[in-house]
């Protein structure tokens, strides 16, 4: 009697283990089949307007702040860049956010309503007229904004840096958790995501320096203001439609709370001998699956300091048997906190890059606006969509990228891609050294000919009688760097970010266009201070007196001083290593992120 109960409770049991293997199927089966191409419309839609609310609010800002609020050069420059520097450092906090807890769907929802609330704001002040100060056409002894009226100003700046937040580390990452971003699936494929990506962001911009800034310069702020605000409230419509069709990847916990469990592990076993087999080093499947969907990390001999995290020892394991992530961590964790160290310098490259350049806009286009602008007798180009030019090597660099220079490097380097995120990333570095040294050019070019015609005291009366077209040059070639550096930049940062950290790593690549534009901000204050008052380089109201091209040959000599330090920085990166599960087999291939780059570096790695 007794073994016949045992033998139906043996035959239950497997029954309900059966019946938990079958619902667990399914829900597996359920979650493939979302995500997708088939949600790619719904993002991009988002992103799109998101970059068209972008490019057309922040591109012509300049002009709102001196032409409208009669702000001085120089103090709108420096706010510009400060406003720039907040949108570019939020989107850390959001990304923290959305890996933590909110997970990315939630947290692009909130952030676009505070970016719409940031938007019908700015909107309001543009209409009325108690909110700016009366109208200064000649730009002489105008009356500046009140405190009041450039506080709210800054309020309206502050919503939409937030809003920035939540929106520029989420979208891209969101996107790539619809598609299978593992290494076999992203080789067979024949685009690249991260082009893609930014072929339509860059179309968002083209449009929004062609209608938008028109609408501003031509019909009035608030209608160019209002249509972006529609623009925003249209994205967040779009992308709740589109929520049954998504992939939602759950957030994995707070990565910082990780990294620094592993650092405190690390330092209370800093006595604690590293074993020479990284076999023995501590492994848990079940504990990092929720943070590996993609892939475990594998050990990697830098950093071998950090190792000690993973070194099992007697205190470390609770009454529960499981560890006390305060005293012991996986190799999967340990290798998270090694991959962010090893991209931290090739990261803060990027900032002088940004700085090198976080000014550039603003002075070009009152460059622009001394210049004759005229396509024909009755219409002549804004000076904000100037940088349509830029925005158009943009689209076509990306598309001659895709299809001739990838097939024509991967002859020498055999590389899937033609070269590296690295290399890319230098090319861009080096191009836009010279993009900076053709803006000098540019410079003399446009006050030699002030001088000429007698216009140098005359900078709003008379127009200088040379073509705007000269500035063409420049903008073309800051677009090129841009297909090179911009995009390699944000697929590195991505790619070589740990997979529940995506967010962060694309927050990382805001994060240093932020510190870019404050240390460009710093720099541009020194200058305009201490380079006397009769020979400013960065006059306030005269540019025709300002030494500009002085400023620009500096700019150039810091970007040459950073890409000799990128070059070492890049010479000494080791690719992270990944172990993917690959489909159809039951055991386990190890695959590397990068084979090419990995077997160049193997002497010193000792990867397995």
């Amino acid at each position: 009697m007794m073994s016949e109960n045992m033998k139906v409770a043996k035959q239950e049991l497997v029954v309900q283990e059966n019946g938990k293997k079958e619902e667990d199927e399914t829900i597996e089966t359920q979650k493939r089949k979302l995500g997708g191409m088939k949600t790619m419309p719904f993002i991009l839609a988002n992103e799109i307007c998101d970059r068209f609310v972008g490019a057309g609010f922040h591109s012509n800002l300049i002009t709102y702040l001196t032409q409208v609020l009669n702000v001085p050069l120089i103090k709108a420059s420096n706010t510009l860049a400060n406003f720039s520097g907040v949108s570019n450092f939020t989107p850390l906090i959001g990304a923290l956010v959305a890996d933590s807890f909110a997970g990315r769907f939630w947290t692009i929802i909130v952030a676009s309503i505070i970016y719409e609330m940031g938007l019908i704001s700015i909107t309001i002040s543009a209409i009325m007229p108690q909110l700016r100060p009366p109208p200064c056409p000649t730009q002489e002894n105008c009356k500046e904004a009140s405190n009041s009226q450039l506080w709210e100003l800054y309020i309206c700046l502050l919503l939409t840096s937030i809003g920035t937040g939540g929106l520029r580390p989420c979208v891209v990452t969101f996107a790539a958790d619809q598609l299978d971003m593992r290494k076999s699936k992203v080789e067979s494929r024949k685009w690249n995501f991260y082009n893609l990506f930014y072929f339509c962001v860059t179309i968002a911009t083209l449009t929004a320096l062609t209608v938008v800034v028109y609408i501003q310069d031509n019909v009035n702020w608030g209608w160019g203001l209002g249509l972006l605000t529609i623009a925003m409230a249209l994205s967040v419509v779009v992308f709740v439609v589109g929520s049954p069709f998504y992939r939602k990847v759950e957030p994995g916990g707070s990565p910082l709370i990780r990294l620094t469990q592993v650092i405190v592990a690390s330092v209370r076993k800093r006595k604690v001998v590293v074993p020479d087999d990284d076999r023995l080093l501590y492994e848990n499947r079940e504990l990092d699956s929720a943070i590996s969907h993609d892939g475990r990390l594998l050990h990697t001999n830098q950093f071998k300091w950090i190792d000690r995290a993973a070194v099992v020892t007697g205190d470390d394991m609770k009454e529960s048997c499981q560890p006390n992530l305060w005293r012991l961590a996986t190799v999967h964790r340990t290798e998270e906190l090694k991959c962010i160290l090893r991209i931290l310098p090739i990261w803060a490259a990027g900032i002088l890059h940004f700085a090198s350049h976080s000014h550039v806009g603003s002075f070009t286009i009152q460059q622009a606006r001394s210049m004759d602008r005229h396509l024909s007798h009755s219409f002549q180009i804004p000076p904000a969509s100037m940088s349509i030019f830029s925005v158009l090597t943009v689209l076509i660099g990306l598309a001659l990228y895709e299809h001739f220079f990838v097939p024509f490097a991967r002859r020498f380097t055999g590389h899937k891609s033609g070269v590296t995120c690295l290399q890319r990333m230098g090319i861009g570095f080096a191009i836009n050294i010279l993009a900076t040294a053709t803006s000098a050019l540019a410079e003399i070019k446009r006050k030699k000919a002030a001088a000429d015609h007698n216009l140098l005291d005359q900078p709003t009366t008379h127009v200088i009688p040379i073509s705007v077209f000269w500035l063409v040059p420049q903008y073309c070639l800051h677009g090129v760097a841009e297909v090179f550096m911009s995009v390699g930049h944000l697929e590195f940062l991505i790619e070589q970010f740990p997979e529940n950290m995506r967010s962060t790593g694309a927050a990382l690549n805001s994060l240093a266009s932020s510190f870019g534009n404050y240390l460009g901000t710093f720099i541009v204050t020194l200058v305009h201070q201490y380079t006397g008052k009769e020979t400013n380089w960065l006059p306030d109201r005269n540019l025709n007196r300002g030494r500009l091209e002085n400023f620009y040959w500096l700019m150039a000599g810091v970007q040459v001083v950073n890409f000799v330090y990128y070059l070492i920085c890049a010479s000494l990166f080791i690719y992270k290593p990944l172990e993917q599960i690959t489909e159809g087999c039951k055991g386990t291939d190890v695959e590397l992120a990068d084979e090419t780059t990995l077997l160049d570096n193997s002497k010193g790695d000792g990867n397995r």
